[in-house]
């Protein structure tokens, strides 16, 4: 394999990779759009109308997410690992690998239902809701987290895919997860053939479905795809990976990986709580600005995770010469995505803001926020691309350092805004009007700044053979 790809070639292969997993990020939003959607055609009993139980699955899902990030390392310490395992064409370690990740999934999944009733108070202490929507959430909550051996379980399948190269097989997990979550939440929240349905527990529920869904379609890929690689694993296999000299590689890398997690929920946490100091009309700009944000970061990670399978795979073939190739190709994609999207932002960044809302005054104040669109894809793009990279090269280390170096950029600019609002004000209220979202804005621009400049300065130290 050494140095015969060609350009033409190599790019296929970061098509191949990155074309799947874009398609079944797009469906991602609609799951949320429908379970929105749902809440709002139910009828509140207490009179309070669907305004609650849309609350409650905002509250609910925010509580869930905060919980699962925190075991996303699953997901790309797996894959690093796979790729560069799948680069040596050593398909025993792939299969130890995924027992290895599998094995901790169940063990966290475990860990976390015995625990579910003082993480959801814990969460709760966070959230200034109604007493009405903190009933619901928590209804949300407890019926949720039923799936959480799934949810995590797949952090691993959908790694050990991307690190085998299979992004085919990882798309149709995400593709059945949610277009089954849709079907399921709809049936289950309001009947079928006579049935009432279960109401608002229904859109909980669906979900569950969903996650089991997705799991046995990725079992079954496994066992009818990869039963060779998996028939290589040996009885005696199971005690040498619980063998401290074994283990120890593996800790410290997701230990890596988890600290940057919890560095990126404390931005993103930080980013929602500064915001919602704001008042109604700049905190809807704020939240629509980031769902703006996310939009070219579902193609961007396409790439990404093309680059994580491309960048294990030519470490473990030791190819330096592929592996130099694939970043800067990968690199060339995630900039041209970068560039459209900021034509995109520049013609129809207004009409994009009516999709989310038809409040005039939230639409007006949003048009003023909207330059920051044209200066994000670029630094957002690289830092994602670069997150990839490094995490085919396990890298993990470096990927935690700069994130808690964007963790303190990010604060440091909002933090610095209100010591010098202080300073000048000698001791009064922040300054009003926009300028508190321009600063929040400013201070995420950093954070994701600052993660490319690390990332991009430690390239040659960190990614190589």
């Amino acid at each position: 394999m050494k140095h015969i790809l060609s350009d033409r070639y190599l790019n296929k292969e970061i098509l191949r990779l990155s074309i799947p997993s874009i398609l079944a990020n797009l469906t991602v939003p609609l799951v949320g759009m429908v379970d929105t959607a749902l809440a709002g055609h139910l009828t509140d009993v207490s009179g309070g109308g669907s305004a609650a139980f849309i609350g409650g699955i905002s509250v609910g899902a925010m509580l869930l997410n905060l919980l699962y990030w925190n075991f996303f390392f699953l997901r790309t310490g797996t894959g690093g690992l796979t790729a560069q395992a799948y680069g040596r064409e050593d398909p025993h370690e792939c299969a130890r690998i995924f027992v290895r990740g599998i094995g901790f999934a169940a063990a966290v999944s475990l860990l976390i239902l015995l625990l579910q009733v003082p993480l959801a108070r814990l969460g709760m202490l966070v959230v200034n809701a109604s007493p009405r929507v903190c009933e619901l959430a928590l209804r949300y909550f407890f019926i949720r987290i039923w799936a959480v051996p799934a949810t995590v379980g797949l952090m691993v399948f959908r790694g050990w895919f991307v690190g085998m190269q299979d992004s085919v097989s990882s798309m149709w997990t995400d593709l059945i997860v949610n277009f089954v979550n849709i079907g399921a939440s709809v049936l289950l929240t309001f009947g079928i053939f006579g049935w009432g349905g279960l109401g608002f527990d229904g859109i909980a529920a669906g979900t569950v479905v969903a996650q089991y869904a997705g799991l046995l379609y990725a079992v079954l890929v496994c066992i009818f795809k990869y039963h060779k690689v998996f028939a290589t694993v040996t009885r005696s296999d199971a005690g040498e990976l619980l063998h401290p000299a074994n283990l120890k590689p593996f800790l410290q890398m997701n230990g890596n990986l988890l600290g940057r997690s919890l560095c990126f929920t404390g931005i993103y946490m930080g980013y929602t709580i500064i915001a919602a100091t704001f008042g109604d009309v700049l905190l809807a700009c704020s939240s629509i600005m980031m769902q703006l944000l996310m939009i070219f970061s579902y193609f961007t990670d396409g790439f990404a995770y093309a680059g994580e399978a491309l960048t294990g795979r030519f470490i473990g073939a030791r190819d330096e010469l592929l592996l130099r190739r694939t970043v800067r190709y990968v690199f060339v994609w995630s900039m041209g995505i970068s560039v459209l999207f900021i034509g995109v932002y520049a013609l129809i960044g207004g009409p994009l803001v009516r999709l989310f809302t038809s409040d005039v005054l939230v639409v007006d104040a949003c048009r003023r926020f909207l330059p920051w669109l044209l200066l994000m894809p670029p630094v957002g793009c690289a830092a994602f691309t670069w997150d990839g990279i490094y995490l085919g090269a396990t890298s993990s280390r470096s990927l935690f350092i700069s994130m808690g170096l964007a963790m303190l950029g990010f604060f440091g600019v909002w933090f610095g805004f209100v010591l010098i609002s202080l300073w000048t004000t000698g001791g009064g209220p922040l300054p009003e009007g926009d300028i508190r979202l321009h600063v929040l804005l400013a201070a995420y621009f950093i954070h994701l700044a600052a993660r490319t400049v690390y990332l991009t300065a430690a390239y040659r130290r960190e990614i190589h053979i």
